[in-house]
This record gives C-alpha cells, sequence and structure tokens, in this order.
C-alpha cells in the first residue's frame, strides 16, 4: 500500500511560520484561512521545569476519513497514494465534511462557495517537487513521502526517532497517517491539542 503524508519534526520546528506563509502564497488561500496553522501548546509545567512546542497543522489524511465517508456527492476522495482531497466540481458547499473532520482541517470559500484543505500542494507533486511548506521549512523539520514505505524519507525519520516519541492526532477511528516526532526533553505530547480553527 501507499500512504503519502508528512512526519514533522517538533523538537525541530522554531515557529517561525514560513510553512503557514508558503501554504498561504503557493496555494492563494484567503485571508483568515488556513490549510497549514501553526500552534502554540504550552507552556506547560511550574518553573524551572516548563516546556513548550510549536504544533503545525494540517489534513491528516486518514486512512479512514470521515470527510469521505459523510460526503454526498463523492466530491470527498482518496487518491491512489493515500491523499485525500476535494474535487471542487462535485462539492455543493454542504459542509458536511467540515463538520465530521475531528480536526478542523476544512474550510469554507465563501467567494467559491465550496470546501477547501490541504492538497500537500498536489500540483507540485505532479512535477516531482516538495509541497510548498516542506520546501519553506527552514529548520528542516518536515518531511513527505511515502510512510508505508521503510526507505522513504518520512519512515527513516519515524524509525529514527523511536516510538515512544512519535505521535499522532487522536485516533478516533479514522487512523490519521500526519506523525510529529516529539522527545520529553522539548514538550509533553498533549492527546488533546486544540482544532486548527
Amino acid at each position: 500500500m501507499t500512504q503519502k503524508t508528512l512526519v514533522i519534526d517538533l523538537d525541530r520546528c522554531i515557529g517561525c511560520y514560513a510553512c503557514e506563509i508558503a501554504c498561504k502564497t503557493e496555494n492563494n488561500v484567503p485571508l483568515g484561512v488556513y490549510y497549514n496553522k501553526v500552534l502554540t501548546i504550552g507552556p506547560n509545567g511550574v518553573y524551572p521545569d516548563i516546556h513548550m512546542y510549536n504544533l503545525p497543522t494540517v489534513c491528516q489524511n486518514c486512512r479512514e476519513a470521515p470527510c469521505v465517508k459523510v460526503c454526498p456527492t463523492g466530491a470527498s476522495y482518496y487518491t491512489d497514494d493515500g491523499q485525500v482531497l476535494i474535487d471542487h466540481e462535485k462539492c455543493i458547499g454542504c459542509r458536511m465534511c467540515m463538520a465530521a473532520c475531528p480536526y478542523g482541517a476544512r474550510s469554507f470559500n465563501q467567494d467559491t462557495k465550496v470546501v477547501e484543505k490541504c492538497t500537500l500542494c498536489r500540483h507540485l507533486q505532479e512535477v516531482d517537487s516538495l509541497p510548498a511548506c516542506v520546501k519553506a521549512c527552514c529548520a528542516k523539520a518536515r518531511y513527505f513521502g511515502d510512510i508505508d514505505d521503510p526507505e522513504s524519507d518520512v519512515s527513516k525519520a519515524v524509525a529514527a526517532a523511536g516510538p515512544e516519541n512519535v505521535h499522532s492526532m487522536p485516533d478516533k477511528g479514522n487512523h490519521p497517517s500526519v506523525r510529529y516526532i516529539l522527545h520529553p526533553k522539548t514538550g509533553q505530547w498533549s492527546d488533546n491539542p486544540p482544532k486548527m480553527l
């Protein structure tokens, strides 16, 4: 099987927002809308043991995506490589997918009257380029590739971190594919991170 996704190293993320800006610029994302949003988790703890980290949030490209299940027109669909996309020609703007997404990763475009989300820059992938957020990350905290391929950059990053330091958003039976690397020296993973929106 193939599952293209992101692995984000939170130990390296410096919260510079370059990924947010690159995403908005590359995809012409409207003001107030985010396909990629960096959240701050913390500070938590008691001085001098205080921890805080940055949490870039994106569509989790779930293996059992609730947005795909509830879409009445088939506008939300899976690609052959495991990504979840939206066919804007089929989208009727009912927003059922927005309600179904447990992470708040979808938004409604008031101008076009369709739902939008991160596409992992599918248009760039098609010309053998990386998503804009990965290319723009000055801390080299983002990896993109096939998580089911042990030789991919994402799989190697996950293996090097060790299973105890690899996390995902809360799984509600949807099996999110995005992985986050976070060691205890940087912060304590929150099992209830805030939604994107």
